[in-house]
């Protein structure tokens, strides 16, 4: 059995979205079917559907960061209840055996995790994502929305709020830490105000000083502009403990890599296109160390969620319908966003459905 519900789907990767039917699980086992309330568009999405990375198994709905109610749930299901507020990131499965879906890092699960959309579900399927009406996910891909926020703040906090909490929270930052974060975007503007939440001393590393008022909001001390500031890279050489690089462009590493202070610590959320060469000598001269981090677990989403409803943190968005998506694709590209956009589901119910639907 099936549920038929509404998704926007494009058929490849020049074609626009359209509105159409596409088919949901009704809930068995420890399935929880949520009510999806409100989806952010995240740039992997734009990267996905436009075959950027690869090529997507169209037709496909994308969309990895979706809160809602939950309105179903499956006869094992022991978390969750019909109405609580809930939310699911970029997984919806993990083999849950190997050492580490065991440790609750199934973002690193050893025999492939499932990501929420273009992945091969268990039954076969492509995994469709949240540009839609609603979403049959298993319970423990399911984290708990706190009361404080609501879903359309909440939503990017699947992706962006995680990709930028872990590496926060794995490396300990906090109280006496000067630590800077590289790019004021999606993911930069979420890193600035968990870490200031957590009481680190913060600054901003952008090109310009166009985003200054949008740095010191969010709990910046300061907005250092690599483009504008005589100098930039000697003038802050070695004055950080740690820098967490959400640049999604070529740059130069070694350059930022001196920017840390002795034992100071890079650690790498952005995917710049372009491959980077690792400077060994940046690294051995300090003991400095460069790592990388790709969003997290599910106890390690459901502690971020908890930490931002706590110190009320939620994304800054501009919300739109489902007929905007588009257009929004493109405003993304151009850094043309303040600083997440976040579908409103509830606009679905108008829209129409085209008339060659989607299998």
């Amino acid at each position: 059995m099936s549920i038929t519900v509404k998704a926007l789907q494009k058929t490849g990767p020049k074609e626009p979205f359209k509105v159409v039917n596409i088919e949901r699980r009704e809930p068995q086992g420890t399935d929880v079917l949520i009510d999806i309330k409100a989806a952010g568009i995240c740039h992997s999405d734009i990267h996905t559907i436009r075959n950027e990375w690869g090529p997507a198994k169209f037709p496909l709905a994308v969309g990895h960061e979706i809160a809602g109610v939950v309105e179903a749930v499956g006869p094992d299901v022991k978390k969750y209840k019909v109405g609580d507020r809930v939310g699911v990131g970029c997984l919806v499965g993990s083999c849950g055996e190997c050492e580490q879906c065991e440790k609750g890092f199934e973002n690193n699960c050893l025999n492939g995790a499932i990501g929420t959309y273009n992945a091969i579900d268990e039954d076969g399927t492509v995994t469709q994502g949240g540009y839609s009406q609603k979403v049959t996910v298993r319970e423990r891909f399911v984290c708990r929305i706190p009361d404080s926020l609501d879903f359309d703040v909440a939503a990017p906090l699947l992706c962006a709020g995680i990709t930028t909490y872990s590496p926060l929270a794995t490396w300990e930052v906090g109280e006496g830490q000067k630590v800077a974060v590289a790019g004021l975007g999606g993911l930069g503007h979420m890193g600035v105000q968990i870490a200031a939440a957590k009481g680190a001393e913060v600054s901003v590393i952008s090109r310009s000083r166009r985003k200054e008022e949008d740095a010191l909001a969010l709990g910046a001390k300061e907005l250092l502009a690599t483009g504008e500031d005589e100098d930039f890279f000697e003038t802050h050489k070695g004055k950080f403990d740690f820098i967490l690089n959400t640049i999604s462009a070529e740059f130069d590493l070694p350059d930022f890599m001196n920017l840390l202070k002795p034992g100071g610590k890079m650690v790498l959320v952005g995917l710049p296109p372009e491959g980077m060469p690792i400077p060994t000598r940046a690294l051995t001269g300090g003991r400095k160390v460069l790592a990388g981090s790709n969003i997290g677990g599910l106890p390690e989403t459901q502690d971020m969620l908890d930490f931002c409803g706590e110190h009320n943190l939620g994304a800054k968005i501009e919300v739109i319908g489902v007929n905007d998506v588009d257009a929004a694709y493109e405003r993304v590209v151009k850094g043309d966003v303040h600083f997440r956009f976040v579908i409103d589901t509830a606009t679905f119910e108008d829209a129409e459905v085209a008339e060659a639907e989607a299998a």
